[in-house]
């Protein structure tokens, strides 16, 4: 038996044992219920430029809620910058770019909070003797800071979602 035929034996042969709860979690494509439930979320206002990338980041991962979303989703965020690489002379010849999200879900109609979480990510950031070429580094970080907490928090929506979904009838 070729190893490619072995490993699909072996991957068919667990996907028959007894007791195997692993589905994937968009089962069903765009007619799923996790579909459905991540296209009632609205996504909250976030202040700054952070907030704007990751909300907008969120949204185009959610779709979009329609008139009358179920969920609301507010974001509040942490951005720093921190200087870590130091020469003799105290220049600073490395940064970390952080950005933080506390997200909470909440029920649109009756306010309560279903779920508070929170999801991060950072980057390196080289500093170079160019100030622009710099700051064009610290907003690029930014950009795929914003993409990674969104991914993090669409997922973990989409997670709680499957988790509290109501079975198909």
């Amino acid at each position: 038996m070729t190893p490619g035929r072995a490993l699909a034996a072996a991957l068919v042969a667990v996907s028959l044992l007894p007791g195997c709860a692993m589905r994937p979690l968009y089962a069903g494509g765009g007619d799923s219920a996790v579909v459905a439930s991540l296209g009632r979320v609205d996504v909250a206002p976030i202040a700054g430029k952070a907030g704007w990338l990751v909300r907008n980041a969120v949204a185009d991962r959610l779709g979009n809620p329609g008139a009358s979303p179920q969920y609301r989703l507010e974001v509040e965020l942490d951005d720093q910058i921190t200087g870590f690489g130091i020469r003799t002379d105290n220049a600073v010849t490395r940064e970390r770019r952080t950005l933080r999200a506390r997200y909470r879900l909440v029920d649109a109609a009756q306010g309560t909070v279903l779920l508070d979480q929170t999801a991060g990510s950072d980057a390196g950031v080289d500093v170079v003797s160019s100030e622009y070429a710099t700051i064009a580094a610290e907003e690029t970080a930014l950009e795929r800071l914003a993409e990674d907490v969104a991914t993090q928090i669409v997922t973990r929506l989409a997670l709680y979602s499957q988790r509290t979904a109501r079975p198909a009838r």
